[in-house]
Order: C-alpha cells, then structure tokens, then sequence
C-alpha cells in the first residue's frame, strides 16, 4: 500500500509550505507554496496538492495499488474527505487516516470516551508491532453517533472514529477532561474497514514520519527563502524539491545496504559522502574520481558510484 502523507511548514516568515511526501520511499509529490497567512484547513488548497501528489505516480501505480492518504487534523475538511473517496470513481483506491479534533471538554466525543469501560480498551502497539503498555484504543464511532446523532453528518460514509489513551509524559499540556480521567486522548478517522484497532492506530502513528521529511528539506534548503518575491521562491521551493528526492533515491538505490546512511539525515550524508575530497583527472580518453584511500568512507563511496553506473538508462 502506498502511503501519501500531507503536512505544512510555518516557520519560514512570510511563507506557509504545504507538502505531499510519498512514505514508501521519502520523496517529495507535490508541494505548494501559499502566503503566510494562509490558513492551514483550506479544503481547496488541501485538493489542489492531493491531485498534484497523485499525478505523479505512475498510472500502474496509482490505479492499480491502494494508497492510503494520511494527514493531521488540518485535513479533516468535510470537503477534502469527500474529494479522496470521490475519486474511487475514476478508478483509483484510496483510503483515509486523518486526525481528528476531540474539541472542548463536554462536548459529545468526551462524553463518548468517558462512556467507555476499561475492559473495552484494547492494548495499543507500537510502529513495531510491540506492545506499548498502558496504552489502548477504542472504535468510538457507534457511541458518538448514539449521543450525537448528527457528529458526522456530511462526513463520507462508512468514516470510522478511533480513539487511544495512553499515560501523559511530563510535562505533556492536557485540558480539564485529561487531568481528570489521567489520560491523554488522541484521535484519527479514516475509512479503512479492515485491520485490527491496534494496527490501524500504528499505521496512523507513522504519519509522524513526515516530519522526517520537512526536516530534511529545511536541512535542503527550505528553511530560509532567499527572496521577498513569491515566483523566486515558488522556483526554490521546486529546487529543494529535487534535491530531497534525489537524496531519498540515492538512498533507496545505491546506499540500501549501508544501514548508517541509507537512513541518514542530509547534514550526515554531506559530510560523509557529498563533500569528500577528491581529484577529477582525465587520462587515455578516461575521467577518474580519485578519492583519498585514508577517507573513513572512501569505499562506500566507490561503491555508490559504481552502482550508480550500472543504472539502467532511462528511456527516452
């Protein structure tokens, strides 16, 4: 299944990012660059990536493989929940995980929670299918609907809700209702019908991975815009695009089994690899990159370059 995670950047002054990553491989989809005060929930903006994601997949990929569509509570627009599952209609087969807002105490979703017995509360796993003690989760779809009746009205049908507790670590900001019942709560909803509590709560988890992928592109360049000008740093923001997909492939290709750098953040693979020293000489109708024997990664990066080369050629 192929993962589309969305997430948005709001640090760069002036600017909000609003990025589409592809989890299976890191790179980047789409991206959109919006003024800084742009809202983070805009449901349009929100379809306008998702599309542009999309396209870029290939057509026996994306119609022929489901993809799930993962994304915080920003996506959790009525409109933009109801564009994924339309599209099933031109032939493609999406899912949902999205985070859900439990809202202000006393509303109907913690009325719901603390209609819950202990015993109904399933153990919670981890990105590793192990156990993460006291943690559990809940369906809390059937109990919402029965105390409001009308809390998913206009949602897609089928929308499932999906609650998990576990103990708040120090420090952590909890609202009267968590204080009091000595939980945190946090929500997802999505559409998938199949799979156990635990592994639809874990798979909704790694969306956190996105953030990998936002530090790597501000490690890329998307941390500082260099203009006040929106087009230049439109052009930019594509240029980080590119570099961070060829970091991920470069990765994924020619570093898959060096466990240290397949893994690595860009700033790790600069300096190991990318700013080497090294000789360009040009000999017998030959260009050789001569690296220094004493470097620590001299034969990896050999080796890189040496699959690198093997690559097939792309058809024209």
């Amino acid at each position: 299944m192929s993962h589309l995670s969305s997430a948005e950047n709001k640090e760069t002054f002036g600017f909000h990012q609003m990025l589409a990553t592809l989890d299976n491989t890191g790179e980047f989809l789409a991206a959109q660059l919006r003024p800084g005060n742009a809202g983070a929930n805009i449901a349009a903006d929100h379809i306008a990536v998702l599309d542009a994601a999309l396209a870029q997949i290939p057509d026996q990929h994306r119609f022929g493989t489901p993809i799930l569509v993962r994304a915080d509570t920003a996506g959790t627009t009525k409109a933009f929940l109801a564009h994924i599952v339309g599209l099933r209609g031109q032939g493609m087969t999406l899912d949902f995980s999205v985070g859900w807002r439990l809202g202000q105490p006393g509303n109907a979703m913690h009325e719901a929670i603390a209609a819950q017995p202990d015993r109904l509360w399933e153990p919670a796993i981890d990105t590793d299918n192990e156990l993460a003690e006291p943690a559990g989760v809940l369906e809390l779809t059937a109990q919402l609907l029965w105390i409001s009746p009308r809390a998913l009205a206009d949602y897609p049908a089928g929308m499932r809700i999906i609650v998990r507790r576990e103990r708040p670590h120090p420090g952590a900001q909890l609202d009267l209702f968590e204080t009091s019942a000595g939980w945190r709560y946090t929500a997802f909803a999505t559409t998938s019908r199949i799979g156990q509590l635990a592994w639809l709560d874990a798979r909704h988890r790694a969306h956190a991975r996105v953030e990998d992928r936002i530090r790597c592109a501000k490690d890329t360049g998307m941390r500082r815009f260099p203009s006040r000008e929106f087009g230049i740093n439109q052009a930019w923001l594509m240029g980080v695009m590119i570099a961070v997909d060829l970091l991920a492939w470069a990765q994924t290709l020619i570093l898959h089994d060096q466990p240290d750098l397949a893994k690595a953040e860009p700033k790790t693979l600069r300096y190991r690899l990318l700013h080497s020293a090294a000789r360009i000489t040009r000999g017998q109708r030959r260009i050789r990159l001569r690296i220094d024997r004493t470097w620590r990664w001299a034969t990896v990066l050999a080796l890189a370059f040496q699959r690198l080369a093997a690559l097939p050629q792309p058809a024209t």
